[in-house]
């Protein structure tokens, strides 16, 4: 794949490179069936997120795609883009979030496959943070107030994947997809605030229409007592399927490898 596709995109950039037949027919796919999801209907009901209708409606978010879920350039790309996309995000719209798109992996074909994907891939950003975790966010995941950080930034990555079928606005036909969510991007609509609720009592009322049936029941809020983060980034379908425990390790230690560490084989370089 053509390197520049693995860089910081804006959606006209995107759109305009898979109308023109530059992209490749998996990135295409991505980007078709994401904008149709999230602008579109399924059932006669709109997409339950109406912040990221508007958003992609207004052309606001950034993308990137990654090749491949395990090889270490690709990874290594994927990190850097998640960096440049936290330096210019604040200044791109109020509502920029990070759309990351992943090549299909024919190695992943059930729902315990996709949840591993998404750890390994936490995991890998964890361990090359180029910044030390955030002081006031605990690295217990089992506490109401972690989330994901990267780069000094709290944020909340929400992915779609192939494997839905009961919750179909987490449906991904292609490949696995995130999108990266810095905590400001919610600023004024938490659940501590009015307009947070409202936004909250409409998603809910539109996730019943879209999916057809009951909101996931781990769907909750950052920060609120009795709720947990992490399991709302890839929602389990099958509970057999998916973990029971948070599945990465944070620490506070920076830096977290030599410069000689193999990023994939997780050992040195010799």
């Amino acid at each position: 794949m053509n390197g520049e596709f693995q860089g910081v995109m804006t959606q006209a950039e995107l759109a305009e490179r898979v109308d023109a037949g530059d992209a490749p027919d998996w990135l295409a796919a991505h980007w078709r069936t994401f904008r149709d999801a999230v602008t579109g209907e399924h059932d006669g009901s709109p997409f339950p997120c109406h912040f990221g209708t508007q958003s992609v409606e207004a052309g606001e978010p950034l993308y990137t795609a990654v090749p491949s879920m395990r090889e270490k350039d690709a990874l290594l790309a994927f990190r850097d883009a998640l960096c440049d996309y936290l330096d210019r995000y604040d200044a791109h719209g109020s509502r920029t979030s990070f759309v990351v798109f992943f090549a299909p992996d024919e190695t992943a074909t059930t729902e315990a496959d996709y949840h591993e994907r998404l750890w390994h891939l936490l995991q890998f950003l964890h361990v090359h943070d180029p910044e030390p975790w955030p002081a006031d966010i605990p690295t217990d995941p089992d506490d109401e107030r972690w989330e994901f950080c990267f780069a000094g930034e709290p944020m909340f990555p929400t992915c779609r994947a192939p494997f839905y079928d009961t919750y179909r606005s987490r449906f991904s036909p292609v490949g696995l997809e995130i999108t990266f969510q810095p905590r400001s991007l919610f600023d004024g609509i938490t659940a501590d605030t009015d307009a947070g609720q409202h936004a909250r009592d409409v998603i809910q009322e539109r996730l019943v229409e879209y999916d057809g049936v009951c909101p996931h029941a781990d769907l909750g809020d950052w920060g609120v007592e009795g709720d947990r983060e992490w399991p709302q980034y890839l929602f389990r379908e099958d509970d057999a399927q998916a973990p029971d425990d948070c599945p990465i390790t944070v620490t506070r230690e920076h830096p977290k490898i030599p410069a000689t560490f193999d990023p994939v084989a997780g050992g040195e370089q010799t």
